[in-house]
């Protein structure tokens, strides 16, 4: 027994652990129908003089081709050494793929460099001297290209110089200029897209245009604050928002108006200086237009002592403005209680004025003078603000009068007395020294070269 044991163990170990025996149930498995084509096979023999045949044909096939002028070819058992130069990289595969398509060719042993020597006959000389020829043979027909692009450009300038024309169909100069350029510019590229057609160079024309979109689209995001000021131009010839010499306030900015032009707006300060606004900033700006009503009305504040009555002292007021004679009947003035301060009354009073006969400034210090003057005379106080000062406990509180006091005062108590008859007021003529130096300079700039948008005859917005 121990015998059988020790034989079955040493069969188990001489058979290797990773042999297996075959499975007689289990097909074989088939060629997988995406396996690879076998490779063409070489024959065990071959014919004599093959290797000339192919040497001369491959011989024959490149002294077609100027590019391998200088390969030599050598055959030995069907396999082809190709050595030598090339003018350019891509030849030296393309000779490749020449001789491996001939029958018989076992492989190819490609040896070929580039020419890379700087003579007559290299690839870059060479090529340089065929397209310098190329070139002359050309040039007739780029003279005649660039003619007929001058021809076409030439019309389109002519088209664009009948100024009365667009001036007469363009609602303004600024418009009509614009209209001009753009006629001269589709022309200019409608003429070169032809010449570069007639020379047969379409495929850089869509460069150009797609290098020029490009290009186009990079100067609009560095230019655009000067595209947006261009347009704010043009929509302001067309609004037309001011006349010249208007008294206007463009946000903050508040002068008269010397001219529009085609990047700023000028203003000429009320101190005599020139301001210069962007037009993309009058565009998106608040206007305030003081010239176009000829009416305009002013206002100040006046306060009345508490203890006084308020209704008088609105009435007298009023009754003051009337009798001014550049303050208007119609609107007639007006005063309004407006707030109840520590110590006063606060009253304000309106009056409208014509500005092409007062002006606003003069008008309005000579009304607050009348004014105070008439309530001063009609017995009414006009209090400063009081103020009572205490340092510690043991002040003794000032000695003033207090409110029942004052009404047994015969003086307080006394009936307001009749406004005065109004004192001659001073002169409030306009003052038309910025107005003339707006009209002086305009008259010198008629000439320049930087055209006025400002247009009389059509309608302010």
């Amino acid at each position: 027994m121990r015998l059988l044991l020790l034989l079955a163990w040493g069969l188990a170990i001489s058979v290797p652990a990773h042999a297996q025996l075959p499975e007689l149930d289990q097909p074989t498995e088939a060629a997988s129908p995406e396996a690879p084509a076998p490779a063409q096979t070489i024959a065990t023999t071959q014919d004599s003089g093959a290797d000339a045949k192919i040497a001369e044909r491959i011989a024959g096939i490149f002294a077609e081709l100027p590019a391998f002028s200088s390969v030599s070819v050598a055959v030995a058992q069907g396999v082809v050494t190709l050595s030598g130069t090339v003018p350019q990289q891509a030849d030296i595969a393309r000779a490749e793929a020449i001789a491996g398509r001939v029958s018989g060719v076992v492989t190819v042993e490609n040896r070929l460099e580039r020419d890379l020597s700087i003579s007559s006959e290299s690839g870059g000389i060479a090529t340089l001297a065929d397209r310098w020829e190329g070139l002359v043979k050309l040039l007739p027909l780029i003279a005649l290209a660039l003619a007929v692009w001058a021809g076409i450009t030439l019309v389109g300038y002519l088209i664009a110089g009948l100024e009365r024309l667009w001036h007469r169909l363009a609602p303004n100069s600024f418009l009509a200029e614009l209209i001009a350029s753009a006629i001269r510019f589709i022309f200019a590229i409608v003429g070169l897209v032809v010449a570069l057609d007639m020379v047969g160079a379409s495929a850089l024309l869509g460069a150009v245009l797609g290098g020029a979109g490009v290009v186009g689209i990079a100067l609009g995001f560095a230019m655009r604050d000067t595209i947006e000021n261009y347009v704010a131009s043009l929509m302001l010839s067309l609004r037309q928002p001011f006349r010249a010499n208007d008294w206007v306030v463009i946000d903050d900015k508040e002068g008269r108006v010397i001219r529009l032009t085609s990047r700023a707006t000028i203003l000429m300060t009320l101190e005599g200086n020139h301001l210069r606004i962007p037009n993309g900033q009058v565009f998106r700006a608040v206007i305030l237009n003081y010239t176009r009503n000829p009416q305009r009305r002013f206002d100040f504040d006046l306060g009345v002592d508490a203890d006084d009555d308020a209704d008088a002292a609105r009435q007298l007021g009023r009754e003051t403005l009337a009798g001014l004679p550049f303050v208007l009947g119609d609107p007639a003035p007006e005063a309004r209680v407006i707030e109840v301060g520590e110590s006063n009354v606060v009253l304000r009073f309106l009056g409208w004025i014509d500005q092409r006969e007062a002006d606003w400034y003069k008008a309005r210090s000579g009304a607050i003078l009348a004014v105070k003057a008439a309530l001063e005379d009609g017995g009414f106080a006009l209090p400063e603000p009081i103020y009572r000062l205490r340092f510690d406990a043991r002040t003794q509180p000032l000695p003033l009068a207090t409110t029942r006091e004052r009404a047994a005062s015969p003086a307080d108590t006394a009936p307001p007395k009749k406004p005065a008859p109004a004192a001659a007021v001073a002169d409030v003529t306009p003052q038309e020294e910025i107005s003339e130096m707006v009209e002086a300079e305009r008259r010198q700039a008629k000439g320049a070269s930087e055209k006025d948008l400002l247009d009389t005859s059509r309608p302010v917005e």
